[in-house]
């Protein structure tokens, strides 16, 4: 079975609300169309490649690529998980979690986004919560990053919520002009102290060496 030799198949992670896992090829097509339906208005860009100005098809084809091309070049030095995010079994938006020389550095950079329908109800609270999880409980991690533009109240108030502190700013273009960032990093210490949304993680253990971890790393995150 193809889970045998990609065992990330069957890696979950459920919350109260919500499922994050790896999405079939009809799942992988709803989060395509869920990306061409719109995920913010037209005079703003969240994102440092602003992929959301192509056209609807465009769009939602670049989904479905970028998913392949994570699989395609994961290796456990460098990878990127794509989570699609479930909610009453409906496909919401996408939890990214990824790493370089996790081994060595155990850090890790989330991002995320939303269908434009299924924002400000606290989804994406919750599935960076259940990454969060996976990261410091499943994975050992020291500290995780993210960050956002200046003007991404919505980013930075999950951020707040799951204990985040600033850690500096950075300059860009996008679309032609000046943006400035704000970075975020989350220690292993801070997230236990904020850590409030219930998480299950079930399938990590046979997916360990894809992260770079031994096999006998305990399932709470620890060795043995």
């Amino acid at each position: 079975m193809l889970i045998d030799h990609w065992p990330l198949l069957g890696l979950r992670l459920t919350t109260p609300r919500l499922e994050l896992r790896l999405p079939d090829d009809h799942e992988l097509a709803a989060l395509a169309d869920l990306a061409a339906e719109g995920i913010h208005a037209p005079d703003r860009m969240p994102f440092l490649v602003p992929w959301t100005d192509l056209p609807p098809a465009q769009r939602a084809r670049s989904v479905v690529q970028h998913h392949w091309l994570r699989r395609g070049t994961w290796s456990p030095d460098n990878w990127a998980l794509n989570l699609a995010v479930f909610a009453e079994g409906q496909v919401v938006g996408l939890q990214t979690v990824a790493a370089r020389d996790f081994a060595v550095l155990r850090q890790v950079r989330t991002g995320s986004w939303l269908g434009a329908r299924h924002q400000g109800s606290g989804i994406g609270t919750e599935m960076r919560a259940a990454v969060l999880r996976l990261a410091f409980g499943g994975l050992d991690a020291r500290e995780a990053t993210s960050g956002a533009f200046a003007d991404n109240d919505t980013s930075f108030a999950v951020s707040r919520k799951l204990g985040y502190d600033l850690d500096g700013v950075g300059h860009h273009v996008v679309r032609g002009r000046p943006v400035t960032s704000r970075r975020l990093r989350l220690t292993r210490d801070r997230w236990r102290e904020h850590e409030q949304v219930p998480v299950s993680v079930s399938g990590l253990a046979p997916c360990l060496p894809l992260f770079g971890l031994p096999d006998d790393h305990g399932a709470d995150g620890h060795p043995g």
